[in-house]
């Protein structure tokens, strides 16, 4: 799947803090962010909507696109009776 970047801003001294401190405890700033990331994830998208995902669908997650579907169709029928 294609990954993006996020760019967030912190306090310069507050970031080398951090980092030092994580790096004595063998941690990495970009893994715990990554997995607050993935928590949020998890926590805000719906269940469904995250298995369409998983699953390799498009951005349009698959009630959302049946439903188009049958609105085209909706007025294909409509249009096609108006003449």
């Amino acid at each position: 799947m294609k990954k993006e970047n996020i760019t967030i801003s912190m306090e310069a001294d507050k970031l080398r803090a951090t980092k030092r401190y994580m790096e004595k405890k063998d941690a990495d700033v970009e893994q715990e962010l990554g997995d607050a990331l993935q928590k949020l994830y998890e926590k805000y998208v719906p269940a469904p909507v995250r298995e369409y995902i998983d699953e390799g669908g498009e951005d349009t997650p698959a009630p959302a696109k049946k439903q188009k579907e049958k609105n085209r169709a909706s007025m294909a029928e409509n249009s096609g009776s108006m003449v």
